[in-house]
């Protein structure tokens, strides 16, 4: 082996004996037999012919196979040679026939046969094989089958792959569990092609208690405010200590629970303006013992300031009963659509809290997991085409649909873009029309990560189809695709300047925020967020720990952008700064509502909030929440600055949709814009 030629790949290339029978061999694997290519990579310095006898498991392939000079060692070219190879392990053999060889980088082997696109069977039976420990579970399933050869099965716990084994092991034991936790686990064939499977059968394993505990987390001290608006708090305070681990605190206000916080730190929103609140905190660890509250402190919001800053304020309940409220759009008149996944039922709910159903959208499934009825959106010509737009799960994969909706019914069923693999988890869900006019959509890899780099594969990707399901002239790859190298993105929203931005579910490391760009490789599943092999993927503009995410819902209000986040319970607020870089994070209700699945802001400028308790298994038992935004700092909060009155300025100087113009006849009229007479911070 030698490198002192450049241009070669790996760690070198041989340099062979000048002796006649000298041999390179190289083994290789294959799936499948018959007709395979085979290109040998080779330079050669001289003008003199260097050929080599090719022989596959001692038989021969090829001889005197032409190797003519390249004109330097330096450069690099390929011979290749069409044979059959048996399934299993062949010997490729490349012997000199004269008394010396070429230098030789590598071989590459191509089935010339047609495609595998047959995926294993389903494992089946997946149940506990040796009994739980505190921090491990044992699995064990019966084999899968498949047309060519199963090569390796992928252990999941919730849509978080944990491990994978070969295609001959039917048994493995997952480690670095959390102590008394119930875990939903679910086994997925794959082969060499790669084409995985169904999944398994599911089943709940817990992981065994820790050892008792008694001892309580010690009291938080020093709690004081370190920031505040007119309808938040930011508290802090020193650490407590714990005899195994503190693992989080209560928050209380005026007395009652307000939240949890798995730091020393936490912002509590929902406040009124100039109003005194208590605040105390208190830690627990992981056995559910909880320390003495520390002394409680009071604070007092600012007061209301009109600028540009969008802060939660106070939430109420728009809708209870609800079982995993999906998407959410909205209509001209201000209601909201909302969807629920596993009823696969469409419902109108304005914002006095009154629902209609409107209907189901057809042929829709459940795939025991993420997929279902998910997406929503509402045509931007709605007033004219009364279209709504779904994204949902169906007998044969994904798809994208259109109904009409007319007199509170949906009616008109019509598929305009399918094709995209479905399977328990990742299956993306999220619609939103751009200021282009077009139909972006996120769509997950299915759980084959092959297919996200795959530009042919829908799957993995953001898509981009017109309103009537044709591919539009523009797109980077002549198909649906917009970008690729996706896990499973969910959250998709547009900034100011039109620039789409996408929430995305990482793996067991981190999750993401990504701007999107036409064509952009966003690098799964060779890259997660920054961990992997990253060079040369465009970078996130913000990444979490996957425990403190795992986000699904994105929306964007004057440039702040608002993440949703189901593992993590929590919604966080990023602004967008002159570099397009996420900036002045800010974490809300965290701990409060549960698991948060959709966050999309209305016509008014205000939130609403769906819940997404549905690791539990019991309908219903979802919310949608309405938060009152209220636009704090910036322009106008202080004295001599540019201030916007009348009514025209809603929510404290921002205009709703409903006052916007887009050159239509027949468009609501703006009330008369006033302001003050400030001379300074005024904005075109």
């Amino acid at each position: 082996m030698e490198s002192n030629h450049a241009g070669h790949t790996g760690t070198g290339f041989v340099n062979f004996d000048a002796v006649s029978d000298a041999y390179v061999e190289f083994t290789v694997q294959a799936e499948q037999p018959g007709a395979t290519k085979l290109d040998f990579r080779y330079a050669n310095g001289t003008s003199a012919d260097r050929p080599l006898d090719i022989t596959v498991n001692g038989t021969q392939a090829a001889g005197d196979l032409s190797f003519p000079g390249t004109g330097a060692w330096t450069t690099w070219k390929t011979v290749s040679v069409t044979t059959a190879l048996v399934a299993g392990t062949n010997r490729i053999r490349a012997t000199t026939s004269g008394v010396d060889g070429p230098n030789l980088d590598s071989l590459a082997v191509t089935p010339q046969g047609p495609a595998d696109t047959e995926k294993p069977t389903a494992p089946k039976n997946l149940r506990k094989d040796k009994e739980p420990t505190t921090t491990s579970v044992s699995l064990t399933w019966d084999a899968a089958s498949d047309n060519v050869k199963v090569t390796g099965y992928d252990v999941y716990q919730h849509g978080q792959l944990m491990k994978q084994v070969d295609g001959s092991t039917l048994a493995t034991t997952v480690t670095g569990l959390t102590p008394e936790t119930s875990y939903d686990w679910t086994v997925f064939a794959r082969d060499a092609a790669p084409n995985v499977s169904d999944a398994s059968n599911a089943v709940t394993i817990a992981t065994l208690p820790a050892p008792p505990d008694g001892e309580a987390p010690s009291t938080p001290q020093g709690l004081h405010a370190t920031g505040k608006t007119a309808t938040s708090v930011d508290l802090a305070w020193t650490p407590s200590t714990d005899n195994v681990q503190v693992t989080g605190y209560d928050i209380y206000r005026d007395g009652a629970a307000a939240g949890t916080s798995e730091t020393a730190s936490t912002t509590v929103a929902g406040l009124k303006a100039d109003t005194a609140y208590r605040f105390k905190v208190r830690a627990f660890d992981a056995k559910g013992n909880r320390s003495a509250f520390g002394p409680e402190i009071s604070v007092t919001t600012a007061g209301s300031q009109p600028g540009g800053t969008p802060d939660p304020g106070a939430v109420k309940t728009l809708a209870d009963g609800v079982d995993v409220a999906w998407g959410v759009a909205f209509l001209p008149d201000g209601s909201g659509i909302y969807t629920e996944r596993n009823t696969f039922n469409v419902y109108r709910l304005t914002k006095s809290g009154q629902r209609t159903q409107l209907g189901k959208v057809p042929n829709s499934q459940t795939t025991g997991g993420e997929g279902g009825l998910m997406g929503v959106e509402v045509s931007p010509n709605f007033a004219t085409d009364h279209y709504v737009y779904f994204l949902h799960t169906s007998s044969d994969g994904n798809r994208i649909a259109r109904m009409k909706l007319e007199n509170n019914a949906l009616s008109g069923y019509k598929v305009l873009l399918d094709g995209m693999a479905k399977s328990r988890y990742h299956n993306g869900g999220r619609l939103r029309f751009g200021p282009d006019g077009k139909l972006y959509a996120g769509m997950g890899d299915a759980q084959n990560d092959s297919r996200a780099q795959d530009k042919n594969s829908l799957n993995g990707k953001i898509l981009r189809i017109n309103p009537d399901g044709s591919i539009p002239s523009d797109n980077p790859f002549g198909n649906a695709v917009w970008s690729i190298g996706h896990r499973n993105p969910q959250g998709l929203d547009f900034d100011s300047k039109g620039r789409l931005w996408q929430a995305e579910f990482g793996d067991n490391i981190m999750d993401e925020v990504n701007l999107i760009q036409k064509g952009g490789n966003y690098g799964w599943p060779n890259c997660q967020g920054t961990e992997g092999s990253c060079s040369g993927y465009i970078a996130p503009k913000k990444t979490w720990p996957v425990s403190s995410a795992s986000p699904s819902g994105l929306t964007i209000i004057n440039d702040h952008v608002f993440v949703a986040t189901t593992r993590g319970e929590r919604v966080y607020r990023l602004r967008i700064d002159s570099s397009s870089n996420l900036v002045e994070q800010k974490s809300y209700f965290e701990g409060t509502y549960d698991r948060l699945r959709t966050v999309e802001v209305d016509h008014d400028g205000d939130i609403w909030l769906t819940t997404s308790t549905d690791k539990d298994g019991t309908a219903g038992n979802d919310r949608i929440l309405l938060i009152d935004i209220v636009y704090s700092g910036g322009p106008g909060s202080g004295p001599g600055e540019f201030e916007p009155t009348g009514t025209a300025f809603a929510d404290n100087a921002t205009i709703p949709d409903k006052y916007t113009w887009d050159g239509s006849a027949a468009q609501d009229t703006s009330p008369p814009p006033a302001w003050g007479a400030g001379g300074t911070g005024a904005k075109s």
